[in-house]
């Protein structure tokens, strides 16, 4: 697994803490049981309900395996009002050539949603915007080829 760290906020750690514990106790106890009373049916070789109760078994013990590297990389970034734009920051945006509003935050990538206005940290838009200042206009070289500007109007 990686070394690198992962930045996450608290909330985020948190909410990997508690998707490990419920695929530990949980699902892990849950698929242990289907294996079992799989296994209580009689030949293994034939029996579909045994060998897709394995696979998921597999695809659980990975999941947890990445879930636990992702925490123990965890670096918990705690945001601080400083007026500069920062991983956490909640940045109201104006896209300059539009004229329409929108509004981000800026969050690790695996805690990323572009539809609830969870912007990756190392997006185009995060990393144009990471260091700036309300009132500073920022130049996005997006994906698509084309180029966008951004008037931060508030930082929280």
């Amino acid at each position: 697994m990686s070394t690198d760290h992962v930045e996450m906020s608290r909330a985020a750690y948190e909410a990997l803490e508690a998707e490990i514990e419920k695929l530990e106790t949980v699902d892990r106890p849950a698929i242990a049981a289907k294996i079992q009373a799989a296994r209580e049916d009689g030949d293994l070789k034939e029996n579909a309900e045994y060998h897709a109760a394995k696979n998921d078994q597999s695809f659980l013990e990975t999941k947890i395996l990445k879930l636990r590297d992702q925490r123990q990389r965890a670096a918990i970034v705690e945001t601080i009002s400083s007026g500069t734009v920062m991983h956490g920051s909640k940045v109201r945006l104006k896209h300059v050539d539009a004229g329409k509003e929108v509004e981000y935050t800026i969050v690790a990538p695996h805690e990323a949603d572009a539809g609830a206005g969870r912007i990756s940290s190392v997006s185009p838009v995060a990393e144009a915007l990471l260091g700036s200042k309300s009132g500073e206009t920022v130049k996005v070289s997006l994906p698509n080829g084309k180029n966008a500007s951004f008037e931060i109007l508030t930082i929280s």
